[in-house]
C-alpha cells in the first residue's frame, strides 16, 4: 500500500508560492516537479495537468485544488503541496478561489491504489482544522511537517 507520506518530500512542499492564474500555478507545479524528479520533464507535466483540468476543474471547494494526472514516464506516484501567496480562480465547484494545492502524479497504468491516494488527500483536506493548520504554516518545512503530522495521526 502506497502511503501519501512516502511520496511527498520537504523539497516538494512550498509556501508563499506566487499565484497569478490557474495556468501560471500549474506551470509552477510542473517546474517544481521537473526540478525535483529528474525523470519527469516539466513541459510534459504541465501539458498533462492542463489537459486534465480541461476535463473538469480539480478545485473541489474550501480554497483547495488537487491537480492530478497520469504520466507515461512516471514510475511511481509523486506528490507536492503548495500554499499560494494569493488565491487564484480555479473554477472550483463552490466558486471560491484556491490557495492550497495538493498535487498527485501517477503512472499511466494507475490502479485503485492511486485512487486511494486521491481519497486520502481529499478526506484529509475535508477537515476545517487541517486546512487551517496547513494555511498557517510559516515555512515550507512547517507545511511539510503539518501534512506529515496529519497523516500519521490517522
Amino acid at each position: 500500500m502506497i502511503r501519501l507520506e512516502d511520496i511527498l518530500t520537504p523539497g516538494r512542499s512550498l509556501v508563499n508560492v506566487p499565484g497569478g492564474s490557474k495556468k501560471r500555478v500549474l506551470e509552477q507545479i510542473a517546474n517544481l516537479i521537473g526540478r525535483e524528479v529528474p525523470q519527469l520533464e516539466a513541459n510534459t507535466v504541465f501539458e498533462s495537468l492542463v489537459a486534465r483540468e480541461k476535463l473538469g476543474s480539480t478545485g473541489f471547494g474550501n480554497g483547495i485544488a488537487i491537480p492530478h494526472c497520469r504520466l507515461a514516464n512516471c514510475s511511481s506516484p509523486v506528490s507536492a503541496v503548495l500554499h499560494l501567496e494569493t488565491p487564484v480562480d480555479f473554477d472550483a465547484i463552490d466558486g471560491a478561489p484556491v490557495d492550497l494545492l495538493f498535487v498527485l502524479l501517477v503512472p499511466e497504468a494507475a490502479t485503485n491504489e492511486h485512487l486511494e491516494l486521491l481519497r486520502q488527500i481529499a478526506s484529509m483536506l475535508d477537515r476545517d482544522e487541517v486546512r487551517r493548520q496547513l494555511r498557517a504554516a510559516p515555512s515550507s518545512d512547517a507545511l511539510y511537517q503539518a501534512v506529515l503530522k496529519e497523516l500519521k495521526g490517522h
